[in-house]
């Protein structure tokens, strides 16, 4: 490991592994890279919380996992028992899926009951929750109900994508929900940010940590930045 990277940039990075053909040893290696990196968490399918949370005993990286992932159209109760299974096994943050289609037809009672759902089995837990909007898949009014319902259900950040849409984080997206949320959440950038330029940029639009899975390329890469 290279003594000169930048700490600060590793601790808001999520070290994500989502691949659907992820092996064991696969997700063991990104559990070193992030001990060794010190990245702020591992975010992995459910399958791979308990791994993950024995690959990380005793470091303070956090473990992370998706709910209702990628397409967020799990029945509600599914969501819950998927957030309680998860924190059972270790995981400490969640990543949930909004429900993509109720929030683009209007329903958004239906939205921000599912949030809520999610945020308070996360919590009864001791998890936090990141709500995953897809902003892709929405014009900036829907982005902006999205980021709203997530703040009143209690939820501890907004983030902009899966990475398995169309396209990920764009820096107008994390900007808009920044705005929106204001002072008190987070924001998490995720899908598409490959280099140390794209997660400054990220970083400079109010994004306060960011999903990668080109995390060690970064870190790397600002050993040798000003």
């Amino acid at each position: 490991m290279n003594s000169g990277i930048d700490r600060g940039i590793a601790s808001l990075i999520d070290h994500t592994l989502l691949k659907p053909d992820a092996t064991a040893a696969d997700i063991r290696k990104v559990c070193a890279e992030a001990r060794t990196y010190e990245f702020a968490s591992v975010c992995v399918n459910p399958y791979w919380v308990p791994v993950v949370a024995a690959e990380l005993a005793g470091s303070a990286v956090k473990v992370c996992t998706v709910v209702g992932f990628p397409l967020g159209a799990s029945a509600t109760a599914i969501k819950v028992a998927e957030t309680e299974a998860a924190v059972r096994a270790g995981a400490q943050e969640i990543d949930m899926v909004v429900n993509i289609g109720e929030l683009r037809g209007g329903n958004f009672d239906a939205v921000g009951k599912d949030i809520r759902a999610v945020v308070e089995a996360a919590h009864r837990g001791g998890a936090i929750v990141k709500v995953i909007l897809e902003t892709a898949l929405l014009d900036d009014e829907q982005k902006t109900r999205a980021c709203e319902l997530s703040k009143a259900a209690g939820a501890e950040f907004v983030k902009t994508s899966t990475g398995f849409s169309t396209h990920g984080a764009t820096v107008q997206d994390v900007a808009l929900m920044r705005r929106v949320v204001g002072g008190e959440m987070g924001v998490k950038a995720s899908g598409g940010i490959r280099t140390l330029e794209d997660f400054r940029k990220m970083v400079a639009a109010g994004a306060t940590r960011v999903g990668a899975s080109a995390s060690v390329k970064i870190v790397e890469a600002s050993a040798g930045a000003d």
